[in-house]
């Protein structure tokens, strides 16, 4: 019994989770794992907007040979291409899913209609969104929070490859970190805890869009958290 009241979920992938244990491409095996856990959601009645980062391929802001804008254009390229990873993979496995692009690759992919989209959601097809935010300067965390905002979504799955919630320090460094069970946005100022940019946090505090941060090395936890049972840090205003 599904048990949290989302019926509508962003999920927000990075790059470095599709590459797995390779750190670079794309760990399949991995990606069909998560891929069977989305399906057993939308078999509880749960709607999936997704959005990949570009990690495994490209990290543009650390490419300082590069013209800003164009580096993170390349960035935008590169989760187009995990988008369509994805897409595959999810064909593959008898998930319902649609592609849309935000940034324009007729041949590929459709482009982005939030009414399509929702369209896709309201009857039952997950919806994969490539391209981040068709614009330079922002991260993927803030084409999640846009995206979660267009299509109405209950709350941003923030599905993480390293850390299992939000900690008081670094629990890699620091043995003793405490992980948080749910904070409000106000204390993610105040501690300068670093759960995504300003961006994506400013427009989830303005549109009072709760944030739920787990790991997903257990991929198993994307239905724990729609069943409600209490992984990771909640977030909220």
């Amino acid at each position: 019994m599904r048990e949290s009241g989302y019926t509508r979920v962003l999920l927000k992938l990075s790059g470095e989770y599709l590459a797995g244990a390779k750190e670079q491409g794309v760990d399949f095996e991995a990606v069909k794992t998560l891929a069977a856990e989305v399906k057993e959601c939308q078999s509880l009645g749960v709607q999936f907007g997704i959005v990949v980062g570009g990690g495994n391929f490209w990290r543009g802001k650390s490419i300082s040979q590069m013209d800003r804008a164009r580096a993170d254009y390349v960035g935008m390229l590169a989760t187009a291409m995990n988008a369509t990873v994805l897409y595959d993979i999810f064909l593959g496995l008898g998930v319902s899913v649609k592609l849309q692009m935000v940034v324009s690759m007729p041949d590929i992919a459709e482009s982005y209609v939030r009414d399509k989209a929702v369209k896709y959601l309201n009857h039952g097809a997950a919806v994969i969104f490539g391209g981040g935010t068709g614009s330079p300067y922002f991260s993927t965390d803030t084409a999640a929070a846009l995206k979660a905002i267009d299509i109405g979504a209950d709350v941003i799955f923030k599905a993480t490859h390293s850390a299992d919630g939000v900690y008081d320090k670094d629990p890699a460094q620091f043995p003793e970190a405490t992980r948080y069970n749910s904070l409000k946005f106000n204390e993610v100022f105040q501690n300068n805890l670093e759960i995504m940019d300003l961006a994506a946090v400013a427009l989830c505090v303005k549109h009072r869009i709760p944030v739920l941060v787990f790991g997903v090395k257990d991929p198993k936890n994307i239905t724990r958290a729609v069943r409600g049972q209490g992984v990771g840090t909640l977030i909220n205003v």
